[in-house]
């Protein structure tokens, strides 16, 4: 059996927060089991939450500066989002955590985002990492 996949593709204006902005469009397109294949995109601030997160013990920090996104992977779903992000620095060096609100985009982003049409990312609570977690129906 082959899954059927759509494949949403858009783009984002100065000053608009990436990881909201994504959130807003998967919620808008009701998309219920998606994935980012690619964001080009350009930044004026970055919030991330560096590695070696616990729940009661996150070392989040936001970065004001030109940056290029490098990379940013991860799964999106009505039921929530988990993104990782890449960047790079004016002299190309680079850096990268967890996407936090609080990273703006500067002068645009463009994103592309696929959708697996045959099953349901959701995020329950798991007792042994302490943080919501992925689960596909």
């Amino acid at each position: 059996m082959m899954n059927s996949m759509k494949i949403h593709t858009f783009r984002l204006k100065p000053d608009q927060d990436l990881k909201l902005s994504i959130e807003k469009y998967v919620k808008q397109h009701n998309i219920k089991a998606g994935f980012i294949i690619t964001c080009v995109a350009g930044l004026s601030q970055a919030t991330l939450r560096m590695a070696g997160a616990q729940p009661d013990k996150q070392d989040i920090r936001t970065y004001e500066d030109d940056f290029e996104v490098t990379s940013l992977v991860g799964t999106v779903s009505v039921n929530g989002v988990h993104l990782h992000m890449s960047i790079s620095d004016r002299n190309g060096q680079g850096f990268g955590g967890h996407l936090k609100e609080g990273t703006i985009v500067h002068p645009t982003a463009e994103i592309v985002i696929g959708e697996d049409e045959d099953v349901t990312y959701a995020r329950e609570f798991d007792e042994e990492t302490g943080f919501t977690e992925l689960v596909v129906n």
